[in-house]
């Protein structure tokens, strides 16, 4: 199993490396994204997952062509398993998060809300009497500020997007519109192959025309939360979490071992990066209905990506 770390070809213009991908601003107004395999957690790079670009890279392909006709999204070629060269936008302040269960961890998350009580949240009322993992009646929109400069996100309604002018009523209405129906079809396809389709992560642009386009990853296991169907309602009865592609081994390894945010990371045994990596190509499978087929082409994953970029090279 090979690795992708790093992907920087100095004869690419306008590099730019973030924490797991890697991009090149072309003069023709695209962008070529390469999913590495390094895993963040924790603020910093713990390890690299093989095959884990690849993983993201084919989820979010399939995703992206199974939902070409609800929405415009960015994609222009995928020239490597690892990389899609994509048109470059300029991204809306807004992040959507589409839930169709009340579930989630984080503070933003509407089940930690409701835990405390809020019952109107996101500009949305809900019923008293909820349990954990509880359906919703109908899926619903939980938008947030999307700071560029990692500051903390904050919940937001429709209103207040329109009022502070991140977005226009008529792009909040169009924004809105694409998620619903794109959650809908993630659904619809996620149960035919067993699989309970929780919660996404969208993120829209705009091109030079204004119009809205769907960037960057759809219904990936890093951008959305899974369950598997069959273990749903046994475990909501009991009141435990579903079965999902747990794929946080190294994150919980590290976190018991070190300050993870201060402390030096311990060498991460290969045996744990290995059944993560098992665990990433099982839910490409699973999500997709599809058999991974790893690209092991050329003498490594680094020259691999850079024969198939070539064409991109000036000159």
């Amino acid at each position: 199993m090979r690795i992708l770390s790093e992907a920087h070809f100095p004869e690419l213009p306008n590099y730019y490396r973030g924490k797991v991908r890697e991009n090149y601003d072309l003069a023709d107004g695209s962008r070529i994204i390469i999913s590495t395999d390094r895993l963040s957690a924790f603020d910093r790079i713990l390890t690299c997952i093989p095959y884990k670009g690849q993983v993201l890279t084919q989820t979010a392909r399939y995703w992206f062509e199974k939902t070409a006709d609800i929405c415009p999204n960015h994609v222009i070629a995928y020239p490597d398993p690892a990389v899609v060269v994509g048109k470059r936008l300029d991204i809306l302040p807004v992040e959507i998060v589409v839930r169709g269960y009340l579930a989630g961890t984080t503070g933003t998350s509407i089940l930690t809300l409701y835990k405390k009580g809020e019952r109107t949240m996101y500009g949305v009322t809900m019923p008293d009497g909820m349990r954990d993992n509880e359906k919703l009646p109908v899926p619903i929109i939980t938008p947030t500020s999307k700071e560029f400069d990692g500051g903390h996100d904050e919940p937001l309604t429709p209103d207040e997007i329109v009022s502070k002018g991140l977005l226009t009523q008529a792009q909040w209405e169009t924004l809105s519109s694409y998620a619903l129906a794109l959650f809908a079809r993630g659904q619809e396809l996620a149960a035919r192959n067993g699989l309970i389709l929780v919660d996404t992560k969208y993120e829209f642009g705009t091109d030079e025309y204004g119009t809205i386009i769907l960037a960057d990853e759809i219904h990936t296991p890093d951008s959305s939360r899974y369950w598997i169907a069959s273990s749903y309602q046994a475990a909501f009865e009991a009141g435990k979490r579903p079965e999902s592609f747990d794929k946080d081994f190294v994150r919980a390894w590290v976190a018991e071992r070190c300050d993870p945010y201060h402390d030096a990371i311990p060498e991460i045994p290969e045996s744990l990066i290995a059944e993560t990596s098992r665990v990433y190509i099982r839910a490409y499978e699973a999500i997709t209905g599809l058999t991974f087929v790893p690209d092991d082409s050329g003498a490594t994953a680094l020259e691999r990506v850079r024969a198939n970029l070539s064409r991109y090279f000036p000159g």
